[in-house]
């Protein structure tokens, strides 16, 4: 469906809301991460109020890039179904048009093709809508299987880097403007992704 996209977007949005301000204590200082190969090192130490930007572990961590790709096939198998019942309707209307404007139906079977017609429009647009509410159930649940994961992962890995807060940015909010060396967005996608990639194999 064409608004699909458009409810991608803001699912995407809400997850600014699901995974919030994450005010977490307990112990660290700087450190060192592997990033495609690279090191990094995130300057920031204990007490300091430091950020990750969302935006970019939504598109980088490799448990997110999963669950869309599954997601979007499921999104697409439903639009499918959707296009292939809404173009079988709207041929029946033409074809209904047709034996109409050429004079070969009766007043009384125009009459009963025409409510036939009409429930069937009923009826696909309350399966349309059947399948939009089961497409925003599975972003909501990508988007709160992420947040979780991405949640437990922070209050774990501040237990040993012991900053004051942890905010998550995301299109320059919360935070407008700050030292780049508070960014640790870097090292979080490291442990995130190493972390995912220990899951799968255990599984």
């Amino acid at each position: 469906m064409k608004n699909t996209s458009l409810i991608l977007s803001i699912i995407s949005l809400v997850a600014v809301v699901v995974f919030g301000i994450l005010s977490l204590t307990k112990g660290g200082k700087s450190t060192e991460a592997q990033v495609e190969g690279e090191a990094v090192e995130t300057a920031a130490t204990k007490g300091d109020i430091v950020y990750v930007d969302l935006d970019r572990i939504l598109m980088e961590y490799d448990m997110a890039n999963d669950l869309r790709s599954v997601v979007e096939t499921k999104v697409q198998n439903i639009q499918a179904e959707v296009n292939r019942r809404g173009k079988k309707l709207e041929n029946d209307v033409v074809d209904f048009q047709n034996k109409i404007d050429k004079g070969l139906l009766t007043r009384t079977n125009a009459e009963v093709q025409s409510q036939k017609l009409q429930q069937q429009e009923i009826e696909f647009n309350n399966y349309a809508a059947q399948k939009q509410q089961e497409i925003n159930e599975e972003n909501i649940v990508m988007m709160n299987q992420l947040g979780d994961a991405i949640q437990t992962y922070l209050t774990k890995y501040n237990e040993e880097k012991q900053y004051a807060m942890i905010l998550t940015n995301s299109g320059g909010a919360p935070v407008i403007t700050a030292d780049a060396a508070l960014d640790i967005t870097d090292d979080v996608l490291a442990g995130l992704n190493e972390e995912y990639i220990k899951s799968k194999n255990n599984k």
